[in-house]
């Protein structure tokens, strides 16, 4: 998956968006990729990728993490702590703070920013919904960069009480917007970016650096994948996700294909739920609940499906729609923001649109499917899209943009201190 956009001058911020965005793509790291060494980085970002329901945001800010290690840069990672976890480790080259919980956190990091506010030469802010303010605490010679996946008020709306949520809401808009509107801002994808634009009326200018996706190859598919077609559901099992949609799908469906069954990969809080509807008459033995797989079971349920449906009402790009394609499987996905970017209607899968239900789609996909002919054309069109985005590009757009934002030409700023 990818996140993408920002465009401005490095001694004086631009305050306004540029004529057009564009897409902002390199083929990766090369020998001409600018040096960062030295450079040091603070990345605030509210879960890190070890934790219980971290997904594809967080997957991003750690690529990115330790993309720029390898360019030289010195990388803190400052986010929540789960129980258990340790306060502080390094990990791949980069130093990981945790603190405070999934609240606090926003508190937390903020403090401990202020108390290094001379230490970093660019910190790399995740607005996940709320920010970290970091332009208010850090000195004026340190440069952030805003990385924004997606617009979340109506995610808001999903988990809060009206009050609450308006309250976010309040936060991620007017006060977002004139806190940040001097900072290059980094977007996943150009329906995310629009949203910014429309919805939040973002001021700063935007650039889009797509998500990037691990090199998939396909795995012999092992017993246990049951069912003739497979259905595969693929990411955290979230309210937001509503992959209950997905699971009834073996109710929906069972007139068509008596043999269908949906496979569900990844856990998360609507775990319980799930497996509740999991064992209802309608459903039963048909709905198969896989929790957290390591990579090669992943990859092999994948491999074993027919098509991947995600259910999703907002995203910022779709990941798993991506790591689905590598293996050449086509996704059926809602047409709302970021996932019709990574879903190529008719080409890589098919959106469910304004009138369509999500049963009827999916029926029409496993319909075209049907066709050995028209699935090889499909799925060979799956893995070309999935090859175009790579973590590798996406952490040579982000080194392109923090040297253009500290002006660096082959050398860095001089040194201000070891951050701790």
């Amino acid at each position: 998956m990818v996140a993408q956009e920002a465009n401005a001058k490095p001694g004086g911020r631009a305050s306004s968006p540029p004529q057009s965005d564009r897409p902002h793509l390199t083929e990766g790291p090369s020998a001409s990729a600018p040096s960062l060494r030295g450079v040091r980085v603070a990345l605030l970002n509210f879960r890190e990728p070890c934790q219980s329901v971290a997904g594809g945001a967080e997957e991003y800010a750690w690529q990115v993490s330790t993309h720029l290690v390898g360019q030289g840069a010195q990388v803190h990672f400052a986010t929540s702590r789960e129980p258990g976890q340790p306060r502080s480790e390094r990990r791949d080259g980069v130093e990981v703070r945790r603190m405070g919980n999934r609240y606090l956190v926003y508190l937390l990091v903020p403090l401990w920013l202020l108390t290094r506010r001379r230490r970093f030469d660019l910190v790399i802010d995740c607005m996940n919904g709320i920010p970290f303010f970091a332009p208010v605490v850090v000195s004026r010679r340190t440069r952030v960069i805003s990385l924004i996946h997606h617009v979340h008020d109506r995610q808001f709306y999903a988990f809060f009480s009206r009050r609450i949520a308006r309250i976010g809401c309040f936060i991620e808009g007017p006060v977002a917007r004139l806190v940040y509107r001097r900072c290059r801002t980094v977007t996943v994808s150009e329906s995310s970016a629009a949203e910014l634009r429309e919805r939040l009326r973002w001021l700063a200018p935007i650039e889009i650096v797509p998500n990037g996706s691990p090199v998939a190859r396909p795995i012999a598919v092992r017993e246990g994948v049951a069912g003739d077609p497979v259905i595969v559901y693929l990411g955290r099992l979230v309210g937001h996700k509503r992959v209950e949609r997905v699971v009834t799908l073996a109710a929906d469906l069972a007139g068509d294909w008596p043999g269908l069954h949906v496979h569900v990969v990844g856990r998360g809080p609507e775990s319980g739920p799930l497996a509740a509807r999991a064992n209802e008459p309608d459903v039963a033995g048909r709905v198969h609940l896989r929790g957290f797989l390591s990579e090669a079971d992943k990859n092999a349920v994948l491999s074993g499906a027919r098509l991947n449906v995600t259910a999703s009402e907002f995203e910022g790009w779709g990941l798993t729609v991506i790591e689905a394609a590598a293996l050449g499987v086509p996704t059926v996905a809602y047409d709302v923001a970021g996932l019709r970017d990574s879903v190529r209607h008719g080409v890589t899968g098919w959106l469910v649109r304004e009138g369509e239900t999500l049963a009827d789609v999916v029926r029409l996909a496993l319909k075209e499917l049907e066709d050995p002919r028209r699935r090889a054309r499909m799925g060979a069109a799956c893995r070309m899209w999935a090859r175009e985005f790579t973590w590798g590009k996406t952490g040579a757009s982000m080194t392109e943009l923090i040297a253009t934002e500290l002006d660096i030409c082959g050398s860095v700023p001089p040194s201000r201190g070891a951050a701790q």
